[in-house]
């Protein structure tokens, strides 16, 4: 039976593939501060911004590939029983190969209803002022805002607690929930944090080997350590 490999990804690793990430530019993602795109605020100001800046970042996604980060993590799954849960929006995990991806902020390759937040589509091209569901309601993208719920963090808490390993990749660990989640790992489970940059990471009770690299050359070394298991 497969070891469990319970990996946290963040905007770190999507970085290398020529996604930008607004926590390295002063809250400014792609020029837009982020409360104007990225809120429930935001868009009732605003919906035209926030449908244009979706509609510019899903053409960036079709433009751009997975890195030998993504892609070592796809190849780890002939050894372990890989589970990633990612911050992250894009579909670059899928694209590599992994087959289980928990999106924690959403996809944007997917839109909802705003009056029936169940009611999902998939979507790769525009969407517009107009696009409604079956009732009429505005569709809007299926991005989890700062300030909304996260509807996937117990689902996500359920696969942290049964891993065997855990890897963080490219992310601060600063945001919350999901920076919770490498806190509900069983005792004495290691966990792997690759991260040029690592953020300080207190009150941690599971062992921590930091790995400063980024995903590009973290993940291939981490693959050979944990085959050495």
């Amino acid at each position: 039976m497969k070891k469990k490999l319970v990996v946290l990804t963040g905007a770190g690793i999507s970085a290398e593939s020529g996604i930008k990430t607004f926590r390295d530019a002063d809250g400014l993602w792609e020029g837009h501060n982020v409360m104007d795109v990225a809120t429930p605020e935001g868009w009732r100001k605003n919906q035209e911004l926030v449908l244009d800046f979706y509609n510019q970042r899903r053409k960036q996604l079709h433009e751009v590939k997975p890195n030998l980060g993504h892609k070592t993590l796809a190849d780890l799954e002939n050894d372990f029983d890989v589970h990633i849960i990612t911050q992250n929006v894009d579909n670059l995990h899928e694209k590599a190969g992994s087959t289980k991806v928990l999106h924690l902020h959403g996809e944007l390759l997917k839109v909802r209803s705003t009056r029936d937040e169940n009611y999902i589509l998939d979507w790769k091209t525009d969407l517009k002022k107009g696009d409604v569901d079956p009732n009429g309601f505005q569709l809007r993208p299926h991005i989890v805002w700062f300030g909304e719920d996260v509807p996937a963090l117990e689902e996500a808490l359920n696969t942290v607690q049964n891993a065997d390993y855990i890897a963080v990749i490219g992310t601060s660990m600063q945001v919350y929930p999901a920076a919770g989640l490498i806190h509900y790992g069983k005792p004495n489970v290691p966990i792997y944090y690759i991260d040029p940059n690592p953020a300080t990471i207190t009150d941690l009770a599971n062992p921590l080997e930091v790995i400063p690299m980024n995903a590009t050359e973290g993940v291939p070394f981490l693959r050979e350590k944990l085959l050495r298991k």
